[in-house]
């Protein structure tokens, strides 16, 4: 019977069985069946005989040092021929710098998007409150005259940065009118002048803040309600010399009206007055 030969995988440390034919198959090498490491039998060659001391006793077998032994000789999961690519020479410098510049190209390609993300949230961080401050500056210049009216504590420093930035704050316009009216008007023949009509009103604010000055349209009718003649008078028109339209009309304040117009060319019988911004 031929004596037994074990082999023991560098990798693992397991023991595999072998005959001298597996080993003389590939010149000795052969491919562990677990860890896949291709090694060479006869190199890797040990005894499992016990060792015997001075006196004859057994001195037994390092089984830690040794590994845990298999008898799978001839299973081919256990103890396999190499492969050509196992048996393959090392690559060449120019295929050690490919798989260096793939390793490099590997590594980047995870790497990027976090950078791409980073850079992106640094600015949106960056760019999210400035275009709120944007957002707040350009609504605060549409509405500025509103701001003004109602927070007057804003007023200064509006009126400073409108007169660096060439705009200017000016009186609310009350579109709807719901803070302006005409409390009393009246149109009479002037008795002293042939054709001349004298037309008083009084138009009042009702709001807590200035209001810009209204246009007045005034009417003339005939017997029968049509149209005579309309004119528009501005501000200027009707507000007199010493009032200034340019600050509006004061919170609460009144304005008198009393104007001679020259009606000599026609003939009327009423007329209607109102108040509009053009």
């Amino acid at each position: 019977m031929p004596e037994e030969k074990y082999t023991r995988c560098p990798g693992c440390k397991t023991v595999f069985r072998v005959t001298p034919q597996q080993l003389a198959m590939r010149a000795g090498q052969v491919r562990c069946g677990h860890c896949k490491t291709v090694f060479d039998g006869n190199a890797a060659m040990v005894s499992l005989a016990p060792r015997l001391i001075g006196d004859g006793r057994d001195e037994g077998i390092d089984e830690a040092a040794l590994g845990p032994p298999t008898v799978t000789l001839r299973n081919a999961q256990a103890l396999e021929p190499p492969t050509e690519e196992d048996r393959a020479p090392p690559a060449a410098d120019a295929s050690d710098a490919a798989v260096t510049e793939i390793a490099y190209e590997e590594r980047f390609a995870w790497a990027d998007p976090k950078r791409k993300r980073r850079s992106w949230g640094a600015l949106y961080a960056t760019a999210i409150p400035l275009l709120l401050v944007l957002l707040i500056a350009q609504t605060v210049f549409h509405y500025r005259d509103a701001v003004a009216a109602y927070w007057p504590a804003a007023k200064p420093v509006l009126t400073r940065l409108c007169d660096a930035a060439g705009c200017a704050i000016r009186p609310l316009r009350d579109v709807a009118m719901n803070y302006l009216s005409i409390e009393s008007s009246d149109l009479q023949a002037d008795p002293a002048h042939r054709g001349l009509l004298i037309l008083t009103a009084n138009v009042r604010s009702h709001a807590a803040w200035a209001l810009a000055y209204p246009y007045l349209e005034l009417t003339l009718t005939d017997a029968k309600d049509d149209v005579v003649v309309r004119r528009a008078l501005a501000p200027a028109d009707y507000a007199g010399g010493t009032a200034d339209v340019g600050s509006g009309i004061a919170p609460n304040g009144e304005v008198p009206i009393k104007l001679f117009i020259d009606a000599s060319a026609t003939v009327q019988a009423g007329y209607r007055l109102y108040m509009f911004y053009p």
